[in-house]
């Protein structure tokens, strides 16, 4: 068996030619190969070369500090972007604004699902995910900016069925981070705390005729063959790091050994968030988990539901998932996103978009950037800044039950509570209920096509979507309903009656008595 070529970060970076397709592995702030994708940078600032790159990635990546993405966002170093996520990499996302690049952006857990049927050589990724959204190309076909005019997601009818074809692209390079490599370039990951695509991308820049380099803490003589996530056959080279500060677990951030498997830390040892308008959205939401069922936390607000569940003594009732791929445990927040505390399982990105798309998740709670009145949701363009979807269309279209949850209003909101109640002592800038949104990443048509029960929660009023429109259920003690939610709503949402009060226990500082 060959031994595995052991190379510099530089000459990595010297590897990749004008024109190529690129694609890198990692979720968020976490697993990213910065040693190789920094290294790629500087050579571009140093010589103009690689250009042209198309470049592809599914979950976002970076920490809106030059990490990830950011790295390739230069003029000329790349023409064409296909990507699941946008937040974390800004100055990727001026460029998109500023028509200096060709850019997509389609659902995140179709993307890593696309890798496995790029190595398989199929067509593309065959599924009913992203229908009547964005990506649909009847509406957008997830296209971002004027230059970019081409379609790469198709509708197909498949036995009477309806399906959008994520179009295949074959992969040329590709750059993963792992733990440890054997002399044969055997590959562990046993010290991140999500593996995300990283066996699929390697597998698809494989049967591409393209190259797989592999950033790693350390090589060894022998891995355990059971921790092995990309086989040595993948792979054409490894990188041994040699700043630190590219290998942290998440950017920025601490080895935490309870996100990776290696021990597990008691609850009470974790710090509880005060009480805020995200809290009291997290204390709402959390109303709503059920016993022995399977839930998705989106990043945002609803991260607060999990530290609320643990606060409350609830969260061993059901089990919280992440779409990095942990199963239980405590999902964590900010650079963190992607891990969890004391998890049971890491599974690959693909393999939990599978369970996600084929309706396994019972809950899901994301979160809430804008809503119209019919119910659909925009969490991925808003007017010069470029979001993206990440899981959002994955998720939300096929959890059984879905909550959107998000502050009512944007922008400087400030709430005080007291005695039960809520005061706003600062309205938010901007409203977040419109008339239409500007970007369809979430339909209420197909919502109401498949029977889906969808609940809008805000720190002041909850909705729910029901057949005929959008209707206001419920409302916080000390709201007026006229001055403080409909004056703030670009419709008039449908009341039943007078809405009920929101249980007076989540605008209270103290635990609520969740059972």
């Amino acid at each position: 068996m060959r031994k595995v070529k052991i190379i510099s970060a530089k000459e990595a970076a010297m590897m990749v030619e004008d024109g190529m397709t690129v694609s890198t592995n990692g979720f968020v702030a976490c697993d990213l190969p910065e040693e190789l994708t920094s290294a790629l940078e500087q050579r571009f600032l140093e010589t103009g070369s690689p250009k042209n790159l198309t470049y592809l990635y599914a979950a976002g990546q970076g920490n809106q500090d030059g990490s990830g993405a950011d790295h390739f966002a230069h003029e000329g170093m790349i023409s064409t972007v296909i990507a699941g996520h946008y937040n974390m990499a800004p100055k990727l996302g001026k460029m998109i604004i500023a028509n200096q690049v060709k850019a997509y952006n389609l659902p995140q857990g179709t993307l890593s699902q696309l890798y496995r049927d790029i190595a398989a050589k199929k067509l593309g990724t065959l599924t009913h995910v992203g229908l009547y959204t964005f990506a649909d190309p009847r509406v957008e076909g997830g296209k971002l900016n004027e230059v970019t005019t081409e379609d790469i997601v198709e509708v197909v009818n498949v036995c009477g069925e309806e399906r959008l074809l994520y179009k295949a692209i074959p992969v040329d390079m590709v750059f993963i981070r792992g733990t440890y490599a054997d002399v044969h370039g055997n590959i562990t990951m046993e010290r991140e705390c999500c593996v995300a695509e990283a066996t699929a991308i390697a597998q698809a820049a494989k049967n591409s005729g393209g190259k797989v380099i592999v950033q790693v803490e350390k090589v060894v003589d022998d891995v355990d063959p059971k921790l092995v996530k990309v086989p040595g056959i993948y792979v054409d080279a490894v990188v041994i790091t040699k700043n630190k500060e590219n290998h942290t677990q998440c950017v920025g951030t601490e080895y935490d050994g309870s996100m990776a498997g290696e021990y597990r830390v008691p609850k009470d040892s974790l710090a509880y968030p005060q009480l805020s308008p995200k809290k009291i959205i997290g204390r709402r939401a959390a109303m709503e988990l059920k016993e022995d069922t399977v839930v998705n936390l989106g990043i945002g607000i609803p991260e607060y539901i999990s530290m609320v569940a643990c606060e409350e003594g609830i969260d061993d009732k059901f089990t919280l998932t992440v779409e990095a791929g942990p199963v239980g445990g405590i999902p964590q927040s900010g650079p963190k996103f992607g891990g969890s505390v004391n998890a049971s399982a890491i599974l690959d990105q693909p393999v939990q978009f599978d369970f996600y798309d084929g309706g396994g998740i019972d809950d899901a709670f994301l979160g809430l950037a804008e809503a119209d009145e019919e119910g659909n949701i925009n969490v991925s363009k808003f007017g010069p800044r470029i979001a993206g979807c990440g899981g959002f269309v994955n998720i939300t279209q096929n959890a059984k039950r879905v909550y959107f949850c998000g502050t009512f209003t944007a922008g400087g909101l400030k709430c005080s509570t007291g005695d039960g109640k809520l005061v706003i002592d600062q309205e938010g800038r901007a409203d977040k209920f419109v008339k239409n949104v500007e970007q369809i990443t979430f339909s209420g048509k197909y919502a109401k096509k498949v029977g889906q029960p969808v609940m809008y929660i805000t720190e002041r009023a909850v909705f729910e979507l029901r057949e005929d429109g959008v209707y206001l259920t419920e409302v916080a003690p000390g709201i007026d309903i006229q001055t403080q939610i409909l004056d703030h709503m670009g419709f008039v949402p449908k009341m039943d009656g007078e809405p009920k009060l929101m249980d007076a226990r989540i605008f209270t500082d103290e635990p609520m008595g969740l059972e």
